[in-house]
């Protein structure tokens, strides 16, 4: 397996994924501290970017597919140490990296090409750990089995919280998962916005806010809601096809009720037909009758 060492992690070349194994070194970012590994399935790349910096080394970036990133979604604001699909290095192996950024790149485009329709938020759920997970910060917790996120405050929280003692918001209702990351002397926080709340109006304070979970003075802290806000998003993701399908079946039903009714419309036509043909309906009758069923169609 082809090995490539950079400042902050390996990078590993598999047969069907590339295999990062982030460093623990005390200048490694908290989210790939956090992170610690990562396989990333060679169908969700779309891009491999290598740039030389000449005396600084080089620097190696994985574009990946529309929705199958969860982790750039929602970590727009993510500083450049902390993106994890990002490796630098030293000059004397520039070679080395860009050589394996072209076979990434050859086996990527093959993968690709060989993996039929398969949605790109299907590889999403690679990238994130599995649920059920769980979360600590300073105000409280946050947890999420697959269905349903929960929010547990502490006694530290703001006094509503803490009467409130806890949320809980089913996958469903919610449309997305906002992450902002501790700035200069403001909290970090992560958000829940559900389907029903009014877009036009103003949230409420993060340390207020139902649909918040703080983080104060740790970088783990942002690094953890980061985790969870982008588990959330994949499987978000991986719900709206589902969700849309069942939807048209919805739609769909409803049409093959209405075919069903029209065939037994017509039956009934077919019937009259048959009565008017032997007798027992005069004209008038059949005309009327005839009609009355055609108007249910």
């Amino acid at each position: 397996m082809d090995e490539l060492q950079g400042k902050t992690a390996t990078w590993l070349l598999g047969e069907d994924k590339v295999i990062i194994q982030y460093s623990s070194r005390w200048r490694t970012h908290a989210l790939l501290k956090v992170l610690a590994r990562c396989e990333i399935p060679l169908p969700a790349i779309a891009a491999v970017d290598f740039t030389s910096l000449g005396k600084k080394g080089w620097r190696l970036q994985l574009r990946l597919r529309e929705h199958a990133d969860p982790y750039a979604a929602v970590g727009p604001m993510l500083a450049e140490r902390a993106q994890p699909f990002l490796l630098t290095g030293e000059p004397d192996t520039e070679l080395l990296a860009d050589y394996h950024a072209d076979q990434i790149r050859i086996a990527a485009d093959a993968a690709r090409n060989g993996d039929g329709e398969r949605a790109p938020e299907e590889y999403a759920l690679a990238l994130v750990p599995p649920v059920p997970l769980h979360i600590r910060t300073s105000e409280g917790t946050a947890m999420f089995d697959g269905q349903a996120v929960r929010l547990e405050w502490s006694d530290d929280a703001s006094s509503p919280k803490t009467r409130k003692r806890r949320m809980e918001y089913a996958l469903a209702d919610i449309q997305r998962i906002e992450w902002f990351p501790q700035k200069s002397m403001n909290d970090g926080y992560l958000r829940i916005v559900t389907w029903q709340r009014d877009p036009d109006a103003k949230p409420a304070k993060p340390g207020k806010d139902f649909a918040c979970l703080l983080t104060e003075n740790s970088a783990r802290q942002d690094a953890w809601t980061l985790v969870m806000a982008a588990t959330v998003t994949a499987h978000l993701w991986t719900a709206a096809p589902r969700a849309a399908g069942s939807r048209q079946a919805a739609i769909a039903q409803p049409s093959a009720e209405a075919e069903a009714a029209a065939l037994s419309v017509y039956d009934r036509i077919r019937e009259l037909g048959r009565l008017h043909k032997e007798g027992l309906l005069t004209d008038e009758e059949f005309t009327s009758k005839k009609a009355e069923l055609l108007d249910r169609l």
